[in-house]
């Protein structure tokens, strides 16, 4: 009996570590050049992957685009990554995104994550907010890569549109709910 607790023991530490050990690759601070850099490639591979792509980002007031979000679970799961929120094409402010997990999952992945505002007010709860979370502050409707539907008809039913492109990685589904949005000051 002791043999088989050790043997949870043993595996539950390795989980953490081997989690912890893929996410400090990608916890370190970023410069806003790399993440402006890493932004510009995001929305390029968003605007050659999206169906509909310049007319969503007319439509959008503003625009959060966290490139190269890296996940990564065994039972205890954990997601992060950096970006900056566009509006009228412009940066008006760099933001983390972090959140953890629990349950029967395994895996590593990485991908980009681009949430659209379409409404001011979606805009402005999210820049007024100190740590925005996804599904409690605003649902983030996950619009598929491929679907074929009226933009303007999505846009006037969800003031949130989130798009996961470029995805990378073991791991089946993505989901932002619980996610957390704060805003960073790269250097």
């Amino acid at each position: 009996m002791n043999k088989k607790r050790f043997s949870r023991s043993l595996v539950l530490i390795m989980s953490f570590t081997m989690i912890f050990a893929m996410l400090a690759t990608v916890s370190y601070a970023k410069t806003k050049m790399e993440i402006d850099a890493s932004v510009n490639a995001a929305l390029d591979r968003f605007d050659k992957q999206v169906k509909g792509a310049k007319e969503y980002r007319s439509i959008a007031k503003g625009m959060l685009v966290i490139p190269n979000v890296t996940k990564a679970a065994f039972i205890v799961g954990g997601q992060y990554g950096q970006g900056a929120l566009l509006v009228n094409g412009k940066t008006a402010g760099y933001y983390s995104l972090a959140s953890g997990s629990l349950g029967y999952q395994i895996g590593a992945e990485q991908y980009d994550l681009v949430i659209l505002f379409a409404t001011n007010a979606a805009l402005d709860k999210f820049k007024a907010s100190t740590g925005w979370e996804a599904g409690l502050d605003a649902e983030i409707t996950l619009i598929q890569v491929g679907l074929d539907a009226p933009v303007s008809t999505l846009v006037s039913q969800h003031p949130v549109l989130g798009f996961v492109i470029d995805q990378k990685g073991l791991m089946a589904g993505v989901s932002v709910k619980g996610a957390k949005f704060t805003p960073i000051s790269p250097d």
